[in-house]
């Protein structure tokens, strides 16, 4: 049985995207990541910041747009742009997951598409140095504490992905296969993923 929808989960620093697009580019494959956002943005009427902001990092958050994305509209009888904003995302990566053949990075989409069977849901870890030589060489960030900026990015990924799914991110039981790409490199994972998918 091939795989026709591949969901990647990542730690931040764990080289996830690129693995998730190294996959695409293998099979053939849509790939769904910035694409994802804009999609988000377009059919819900919010800019790309918000999205961002409150998409993948909502609650636990302290900035003005998280906050923003957080407040209580019930007043005027409306969700949260929170919640609108993944009810949106709910449905485009329902929608992308009818076509197939796509790549999915992030987003609790392995939870959104949980009931189907041609769904492949990955995450991948890596031990620390890695992940910090990544956020510092590849992604110039961390400056002098990139300890504390992979452990807050990870906690609010955490956070969202328990607010939305009453479920554990990273937790084996929530994936198909999980693989340290700090132990097998992007490359191989790739190739692992792929090789499984087909």
């Amino acid at each position: 049985m091939g795989y026709s929808i591949i969901t990647i989960s990542r730690e931040y620093g764990s080289g996830g995207r690129n693995i998730g697009k190294a996959v695409a580019e293998k099979l053939g494959y849509e790939f769904y990541d910035n694409a994802l956002v804009d999609k988000i943005a377009k059919e819900s009427g919010f800019a790309e910041e918000i999205i961002k902001d409150a998409g993948e990092y909502a609650t636990s958050g302290n900035s003005f747009l998280f906050s923003l994305s957080m407040s209580n509209l019930s007043e005027i009888n409306m969700p949260s742009i929170s919640y609108q904003i993944y009810a949106v995302q709910r449905k485009i990566i329902t929608e992308l997951a009818e076509k197939g053949n796509c790549v999915i990075v992030g987003r609790c989409a392995d939870y959104i598409l949980k009931d189907r069977e041609d769904v492949l849901n990955v995450f991948i870890s890596a031990d620390m140095e890695f992940r910090k030589n990544r956020i510092i060489n590849v992604y110039n960030e961390g400056g002098n504490k990139p300890e504390k900026m992979l452990r807050d990015k990870d906690k609010k990924r955490k956070t969202y992905y328990r607010y939305y799914t009453d479920s554990e991110w990273g937790m084996s039981h929530n994936y198909h296969i999980c693989l340290d790409s700090s132990k097998f490199g992007i490359e191989k994972c790739a190739d692992i993923i792929s090789d499984i998918a087909k």
